[in-house]
């Protein structure tokens, strides 16, 4: 029996739903880019973002990964991994954040630890708007694959991400 149709055909059989997350526009991750990059505070931001190359037998499939910020009071020689903001991420030099409870099983994030939680929950609602994956095909439009991308007010840098 039919359940649905393409193109007005028929189609029979059991249909396996993706997994894929609903994308969604950049109108919608512009507020949240635009309340970190008004900052006079911060610097600079970015990520990476890439399709990998095998993924031990699961899909590859483009992620964006590894969101960093830095602030005028972050050492200028620091790295960015030194300056990720995220879930799974140690708390940042200089904004604060909310570490994982490592000891309990999901892993719990304990309450903010800082000065500047304002500031933090705005970068980390960009870091998770980044790295949901709802918004992959603006920034993969918009920046490409296999890139590393770095935002200023002054204009965004795209480098090409060499990965394995």
């Amino acid at each position: 029996m039919s359940h649905t149709s393409f193109l007005g055909i028929p189609v029979e059989g059991d249909i396996t739903p993706g997994d894929r997350v609903p994308q969604r526009p950049l109108s919608e991750l512009q507020p949240v880019l635009r309340a970190v990059l008004d900052d006079d505070r911060i610097v600079a931001f970015g990520w990476r973002q890439y399709t990998p190359y095998f993924n031990d037998g699961e899909p590859c499939v483009f992620d964006v990964e590894r969101f960093w910020v830095r602030t005028v009071a972050d050492e200028p020689e620091a790295s960015v991994g030194d300056l990720a903001v995220g879930k799974y991420d140690d708390p940042h030099p200089t904004l604060g954040g909310c570490p994982l409870d490592c000891s309990r099983r999901p892993f719990v994030e304990q309450p903010y630890q800082g000065d500047d939680e304002a500031r933090y929950d705005r970068v980390r609602a960009l870091a998770d708007a980044l790295e949901s994956g709802a918004f992959d095909d603006v920034v993969l439009e918009a920046f490409g694959d296999h890139a590393t991308v770095t935002v200023r007010r002054t204009g965004i840098t795209v480098e090409y991400y060499e990965h394995d």
